[in-house]
């Protein structure tokens, strides 16, 4: 049982540690698509993920289209403020690729769009803000998933 937790070019080091952290301890995959935000080895991402990073089952891709490319045919969903369904309403599969964008501007547009069919959000109950952290976004998600797939 696992899901593939995927951070389409993350731009801050300390919530792709706590994500690391967060895979590690729901079992989970992580892909990291570049470019980053950051240095792989950057401190910060290491004191986040703590001294667990070593053991995380980690994927590292060059680009967007290597991801895709490697990972086609692949059951995937992706997550966005911008979806009109509810992360309640995911179909959960084991080894499903759960797809986020970068901090400053999530998912890219085109993803959006291709994939409108599978694109959704975790609901927002206040017109204050615009989104979760990604980190806390993340874990709302992957654990909901657990709780089906399990």
């Amino acid at each position: 049982m696992s899901l593939n937790i995927v951070l389409i070019e993350p731009e801050i080091p300390n919530n792709t540690g706590n994500i690391g952290r967060l895979a590690l301890a729901s079992g989970s995959n992580l892909h990291l698509v570049k470019p980053f935000g950051f240095q792989i080895d950057d401190t910060r991402l290491k004191r986040a993920g703590l001294d667990y990073w070593q053991h995380l089952s980690l994927h590292i891709y060059e680009n967007i289209d290597e991801f895709f490319s490697k990972n086609k045919g692949k059951n995937m969903v992706f997550l966005s403020s911008h979806g009109k369904k509810d992360h309640w309403s995911i179909n959960f599969k084991d080894n499903m690729f759960l797809i986020f964008g970068k901090e400053s501007v999530g998912l890219p547009k085109s993803l959006t769009k291709e994939h409108s069919d599978r694109l959704y959000k975790i609901p927002l109950y206040s017109e204050h803000i615009r989104s979760l952290n990604l980190a806390n976004a993340v874990s709302v998600v992957v654990y909901e998933g657990l709780k089906h797939i399990r």
